[in-house]
């Protein structure tokens, strides 16, 4: 299935480290209804943004996990390749 890495770049001020862990969590809920895997998430605090690693059968598929978990959904989204 194919990788993408989803970029949060506007977390909304005031959100904490255990505020982003609960959005995942909701975002693991949520996955199998569209075929999807959230696999690893990180966060930038300095910066406010979250990156997401994800499996999923299309850009589409792993945006409308966030959507429907959290109402939000990431600016970008790029499929990728892991390399060693």
């Amino acid at each position: 299935m194919p990788l993408f890495i989803d970029m949060h770049r506007k977390v909304p001020e005031g959100a904490s480290v255990a505020d982003i862990a609960q959005a995942h969590a909701a975002d693991l809920k949520v996955q199998a209804n569209h075929g999807v895997r959230y696999l690893r998430y990180w966060i930038d605090e300095s910066s406010r943004q979250v990156f997401c690693l994800v499996e999923a059968p299309d850009a589409a598929a792993a945006a409308a996990v966030h959507r429907e978990a959290t109402g939000s959904v990431a600016d970008e989204i790029y499929e990728v390749v892991e390399g060693t």
